[in-house]
C-alpha cells in the first residue's frame, strides 16, 4: 500500500503511530508517541535507520500522545522540529491546561521547536511532495498531510479506521466544533484519497467506510453532546491505565476527583458523585472489554 520509503511504526492508544520518512534531504519523522514509550520510539527509529540521523521531526497537533517523543529525538539527533503553527503558541506558554497534560494526567517533557508548518504550506519528505491540510475538531490547530500523487493521508487524529479523536472543544460549550470537525472529514472525501496513515490503528484503505462510520458516530455526538462526554471519560481512564498499567478500585473515586479533565467534564455533563462517577466508569469499560477487575484493581485489555 506504500512506497518503501515509507514506513509506519504501528503503536498501541497510548502512543500515535509514527511515520518514518526516507528520501534525498534525510529522514523523517511523523509524530513522536507518548513520554512514557520514548525509549521505545527510539529504538525503534534507530533500528530502521541503521546508524543513520534522524533529519527532521513534524507534529500532526501537539496532544501527549503525539509529541512525547519530541524532546528525546531532539535530544538524540539534534533533527530539526516542525509544529503546527496554530501549537506554536501553546507549546511557548507550556500551558499544561491549555496542552491536556497535567490536567488530563498526561505527560510530555517541554522541548524546543524549530520552524512551523500552516494549512497551504508543502513540505517535500521521503521524496513525496505533501500538502499541510487544516484538520480542526479534534485540536483546532491539527494537520494532516496529503500526497496527490500516490493518494496517500497522515491523518493524524482527524480520521481513523473507525472514528476519529475526541472532539475537546465541544465539551467546553464550543460546539461549533463539531461543525469543524465534519468539515475537516468532508475535506478528506473530496481528495480522492486512496490510502490512509492514521494515528492510531492500521493503515488502510476503504476511506469511504472510514468515513461513514465517522460521520455516523459524529451525528449521533451533535444530537447529544452528553454522549460525546461519556466517550471522552472512558478514553481518559483507560489511557491512564495503559500508562499505569494499575488501578486500584478504592482508589478511583479520589483519582476522578482529582484529575481536573475528568472532573470538570463529570461537572459539567454528567452531573455524578465521584463514587457513583467512579463506579459507571468502571462497570462501563469492564462491559466494553476494555478492562477487567484483578483482585481490587482494574488493568487493560486494549494494547498501549
Amino acid at each position: 500500500m506504500l512506497p518503501k520509503q515509507i514506513q509506519v511504526f504501528e503503536r498501541g492508544w497510548l502512543s500515535s503511530n509514527n511515520v518514518l520518512l526516507r528520501g534525498a534531504d534525510g529522514a523523517a519523522l511523523i509524530d513522536s508517541g507518548y513520554l512514557a514509550h520514548a525509549p521505545q520510539t527510539l529504538a525503534l527509529v534507530e533500528h530502521a535507520l541503521g546508524g543513520e540521523r534522524l533529519a527532521r521531526l513534524v507534529n500532526t497537533h501537539c496532544h501527549a500522545d503525539h509529541m512525547g517523543g519530541n524532546r528525546a529525538l531532539a535530544d538524540a539527533h539534534g533533527c530539526r522540529v516542525t509544529i503546527p503553527a496554530g501549537e506554536a503558541p501553546l507549546i511557548d506558554r507550556w500551558d499544561e491546561r491549555e496542552l491536556v497534560l497535567g490536567f488530563a494526567d498526561q505527560r510530555a517533557e517541554r522541548f524546543r521547536y524549530d520552524d512551523t508548518l500552516a494549512p497551504g504550506d508543502t513540505l517535500r519528505l521521503g521524496d513525496v511532495d505533501w500538502q499541510a491540510i487544516a484538520a480542526p475538531g479534534h485540536d483546532p490547530h491539527a494537520l494532516m498531510f496529503f500526497a496527490p500523487e500516490p493518494g496517500i493521508l497522515i491523518s493524524g487524529d482527524a480520521l481513523w479506521e473507525d472514528g476519529f479523536g475526541v472532539v475537546f472543544p465541544a465539551l467546553f460549550g464550543e460546539l461549533g466544533a463539531f461543525g469543524e470537525a465534519r468539515a475537516t472529514l468532508e475535506s478528506i472525501a473530496k481528495l480522492g484519497v486512496r490510502t490512509v496513515i492514521p494515528g492510531h490503528g492500521r493503515v488502510f484503505t476503504d476511506v469511504a467506510r472510514a468515513l461513514e462510520r465517522s460521520f455516523y458516530r459524529l451525528d449521533g455526538y451533535e444530537e447529544d453532546v452528553t454522549r460525546h462526554a461519556r466517550h471522552c471519560v472512558k478514553v481518559l481512564l483507560v489511557f491512564a491505565l495503559l500508562e499505569k498499567q494499575r488501578m486500584e478500585i478504592a482508589a478511583l473515586p479520589r483519582y476522578c476527583d482529582e484529575v481536573g479533565l475528568l472532573r470538570e467534564l463529570n461537572a459539567r455533563h454528567l452531573h455524578m458523585s465521584p463514587e457513583r462517577f467512579a463506579e459507571w466508569l468502571v462497570a462501563d469499560l469492564e462491559r466494553a472489554r476494555a478492562i477487567a477487575r484483578e483482585g481490587g484493581d482494574i488493568v487493560p485489555l486494549v494494547l498501549a
